[in-house]
Parts: structure tokens; C-alpha cells; sequence
């Protein structure tokens, strides 16, 4: 088999801030800005790697997503316990240096048990951003 990841899916709640994060912050090209409705959906990603990218939607446009639900996706991004997303950099100091100014920190970079060495921000919306050191 032949199998690429194309894409990812996190919620914004904010299309401006969801831009600034991702766009002017973690430096990702912005590839599609689509409007309906009022609501916003917004694909980035790393400009070296055209073939993958992140798709920032509005989250609980589906028309299937009943009121309880929309309220439980709310109080769950929140939270920060609706959607994580995992990134990768050679330079992991470097990158928190320029993250911790402007993203809520949950973890300075850390040397994990499981040979990992990682940290963790919150983009606008929550979402819990894990950034692993390429080694």
C-alpha cells in the first residue's frame, strides 16, 4: 500500500486568531481561506510540505452535531481535551523560545521516560499542540 497523510482536522473558534497562531506564529502557508455561512474554514501547512496540511473548521458545523453535542465540543476545547495535533522540529529549544511568548505553555520541553523529547502549547482554540524534537 501507498498511504500519505493529506490532512488533518482541528476546530478554531476564532478565524483570526486560528490565522495568527498558525500562520504568522508557527510560520505555516496559508493554502485555502473558504467562507460560508458566517463560518470559516482554513487549510495550512508547511510550505516544504505541499501534500500535507491542517484544516482549521468551525466545530460543530456538521448539520448531524445536535445542540447537546455543540455544547459538549465547547466545554471540551475548553478544556483543551477535544483535539491534539503532534508537530515536529529539529530545533526544539529555538522553536519553544518563539512559541512561549505568544501560545498558552502546558509543557516546556521535556526529556520524556518514553524517548521522547517534547513540549506542549495551546493554540487559540485549545487545541493542545505537541511538539516533538526530530532527532
Amino acid at each position: 500500500m501507498d498511504i500519505t497523510i493529506h490532512s488533518t482536522f482541528l476546530p478554531h473558534d476564532d478565524p483570526d486568531a486560528a490565522l495568527a497562531f498558525y500562520r504568522d506564529l508557527l510560520g505555516f502557508e496559508v493554502r485555502n481561506d473558504v467562507g460560508y455561512n458566517g463560518m470559516r474554514w482554513i487549510t495550512v501547512g508547511p510550505a516544504d510540505q505541499p501534500g500535507t496540511s491542517i484544516v482549521l473548521h468551525p466545530p460543530a458545523a456538521d448539520p448531524g452535531v445536535t445542540d447537546d453535542e455543540r455544547r459538549t465540543i465547547t466545554e471540551m476545547m475548553a478544556k483543551g481535551t477535544y483535539a491534539i495535533i503532534t508537530l515536529a522540529t529539529p530545533d526544539l529549544d529555538a522553536t519553544f523560545e518563539r512559541l512561549q511568548a505568544d501560545a498558552e505553555v502546558v509543557q516546556e520541553p521535556t526529556e520524556q521516560p518514553y524517548g521522547v523529547r517534547d513540549c506542549a502549547v495551546r493554540d487559540p482554540a485549545g487545541n493542545l499542540i505537541r511538539i516533538n524534537e526530530i532527532r
